[in-house]
C-alpha cells in the first residue's frame, strides 16, 4: 500500500532500537529514515545498524534514508576534585587552562581558542544555560567570571557562547574518522553538527566530495547571520532547537524555525525540525497536549522532516512513539486547509527555469481532472527537490537510475522514490515507464492523468525543462 503522509519521520537509532527486530516495526510504524548518532556507539555497532536498516530497506521494497550525524566540537568544562560544586550568585568563578581538578574556585577549560575569542561582558552558559557566566576579565590562560545565575556544576558539563564565533572547524579529528567510516559504509546524508558560518560547510563537502549529501544543523546565531549562504552551500537543513535554545532566546526559537523553513523553502532544500517533539514518551506511553502541537504546527509549516532524538534513542516507547508521531501528521494533513493555507502565503517568483518547471506542474495538477501524480525523471535528485519545494496535492514519485539516489529521498516532503536501470535507457519510453510505476505504487488507474517533470537531455544533472502529461492506458 502506498504510504499515506506526505511529512517524514526521521528516527534516531540507539540501544533501544538497535535490533532487527524493533527496526522493522519503526518502518512498519512510519519511519522513513533513520538517524545514527556518532556521538554514542562504536563503529562496530553502527556498521551493525547499517546492514539491518539496508536489508530491512529490501524486504519491505522502502527506500530508507540513512543520517550518519556528526558529535562536532564539544566544549566542556573539566573535572572537580569531589565530582561537582554549587556556584553561588555573584560569587568569581575562573575558568583556566590548568589540567588539575577543579573546587568552589576554578575549573579547567581546555578550549584555547575561547580564551581568545571571549572578551569582557560576554556571557558563558553551562549545562545548558543552567549556569550564566559574565566575563570580567581574560589572559592567554585565564577567564575571570562573575555568575549571573547560579547553580550546581559538575564533571564535564557542556559550555555555550552566544553570538561568539569560534576559531575551530565543524568537524574534529574524531569527526574525520567518523565521516570516512559512514562514507565507507555508504550512508546517504552527513549531519554536520556546530556549523558557524558557510566556509564550515565548503571544508565538509571537499571532504565528502559528491559521496553523501549534507544536513548543517543550525544551532548556533551566527549561523542564522548568514542563513541563505549556509542553505544555498547545503543539501538540507535541520532545526536543531536543543542547542538554538540554549544560545539564543529560548523565544526566539519558534520564530527561527519558522523563519528557517520558509528560507528552505525558497532555496527547494529539505529541512528537517528536530529536538524534544515527543520528548515525554521517553517515560510515558503518551505525550503532552503541547508536544503534540509542537509536532503539528512543524507540519502545518511545511517542513520536510520531523525528527526523533532519545525518543527512539533510549526511550521505552520507541515504536509508540513513532506511531504516535505518524498519527499527529496523518490528521494534520487531512485537514482541508492544510495545502491551501500554505499556498495561499507564498511568493512565486522563479529564478531557474527549473524552478518554473515545477511550480507549472504543480499548477497543471490543480486544473487538470483526474491526476493520479507527478513524477520526476532525476538523475542526482535536484528535479524531485524542486517538485516537493511546492508541495503539491499529489504523490511524488521519483524515478531514478541510481540506488542511492533513490535512498536520499527518505527525507524529502511527499516523495515516493523508485530506482529502475530503465529509466534513462529511451526518452521514447518515459509515458510507458512513469504509468507502470504509478499503477504498481498504487496510485492511478487507466484514464487517469500522470504529469512528468525531467531534465532533457537525460542525464545531465541540476537541470529540469521538460513538462510532460500522459494519460493511463
Amino acid at each position: 500500500m502506498p504510504s499515506n503522509t506526505n511529512t517524514k519521520i526521521l528516527a534516531t537509532i540507539g540501544p533501544a532500537t538497535a535490533s532487527s527486530q524493533i527496526l522493522s516495526k519503526l518502518i512498519d510504524a512510519g519511519a522513513d529514515a533513520f538517524r545514527f548518532n556518532f556521538s554514542h556507539g562504536t563503529h562496530d555497532e553502527h556498521k551493525a545498524r547499517f546492514d539491518v536498516v539496508r536489508e530491512l530497506s529490501k524486504q519491505k521494497n522502502r527506500h530508507i534514508s540513512i543520517v550518519a550525524d556528526m558529535q562536532g566540537p564539544k566544549l566542556r568544562v573539566g573535572t572537580f576534585e569531589k565530582g561537582r560544586i554549587t556556584l553561588k550568585k555573584g560569587q568569581t568563578f575562573i575558568l583556566d587552562l590548568d589540567s588539575k581538578a577543579g573546587d568552589e574556585t576554578r575549573v579547567n577549560l581546555p578550549h584555547p581558542e575561547i580564551f581568545s575569542a571571549v572578551k569582557a561582558q560576554d556571557k558563558l552558559l553551562l549545562n545548558d544555560g543552567k549556569i550564566v557566566l559574565q566575563v570580567q576579565s581574560k589572559d592567554k590562560t585565564h577567564i575571570t567570571t562573575k555568575v549571573l545565575v547560579a547553580g550546581e556544576l559538575s564533571d564535564h558539563k557542556g559550555v555555550n557562547l552566544p553570538n561568539i564565533t569560534l576559531p575551530i572547524s565543524a568537524l574534529t579529528p574524531k569527526d574525520k574518522e567518523d565521516l570516512q567510516f559512514a562514507l565507507d559504509l555508504g550512508v546517504d546524508w552527513i549531519s554536520l553538527s556546530f556549523v558557524q558560518k558557510a566556509q564550515d560547510v565548503k571544508d565538509a563537502k571537499k571532504l565528502i566530495n559528491g559521496k553523501a549529501l549534507i544536513i548543517s544543523k543550525l544551532e548556533k546565531p551566527s549561523a542564522i547571520a548568514e542563513l541563505d549562504e549556509i542553505i544555498s552551500l547545503s543539501d538540507a537543513i535541520m532545526v536543531a532547537r536543543g542547542d538554538l535554545g540554549v544560545e539564543c532566546p529560548i523565544q526566539e526559537v519558534p520564530v527561527l524555525q519558522k523563519k528557517i523553513i520558509s528560507a528552505c523553502r525558497r532555496h527547494a532544500k529539505p529541512v528537517i525540525v528536530a529536538t524534544q517533539m515527543l520528548e515525554s514518551m521517553i517515560n510515558a506511553p503518551t505525550p503532552t497536549r503541547a508536544e503534540v502541537s509542537d509536532v503539528a504546527t512543524a507540519v502545518y509549516d511545511m517542513a520536510d522532516t520531523v525528527m526523533l532524538s532519545a525518543e527512539t534513542a533510549v526511550g521505552s516507547y520507541p515504536v509508540e512513539t513513532v506511531e504516535m508521531m505518524h498519527h499527529i501528521i496523518e490528521q494534520v494533513e487531512r485537514d482541508t486547509h492544510f495545502i491551501q493555507n500554505t499556498v495561499n502565503n507564498e511568493s512565486h517568483l522563479c529564478e531557474l527555469e527549473s524552478l518554473g518547471i515545477t511550480y507549472a506542474a504543480k499548477e497543471l495538477s490543480e486544473v487538470l481532472p483526474h491526476v493520479a501524480a507527478i513524477v520526476t525523471f532525476t538523475n542526482s535528485g535536484f528535479t524531485t527537490f524542486s517538485m516537493a519545494k511546492e508541495r503539491p496535492n499529489l504523490p511524488i514519485i521519483a524515478l531514478t537510475l541510481h540506488k542511492e539516489v533513490a535512498d536520499r529521498m527518505g527525507i524529502v516532503w511527499g516523495v515516493r522514490a523508485v530506482s529502475d536501470p530503465e529509466v534513462f535507457k529511451n526518452f521514447d519510453r518515459i509515458e510507458a515507464i512513469a504509468s507502470n510505476h504509478v499503477k504498481k505504487l498504487g496510485y492511478g488507474k487507466k484514464g487517469d492523468y500522470i504529469i512528468i517533470t525531467a531534465g532533457y537531455p537525460f542525464g545531465q544533472t541540476l537541470m529540469t525543462n521538460l513538462l510532460h502529461t500522459v494519460k493511463i492506458k
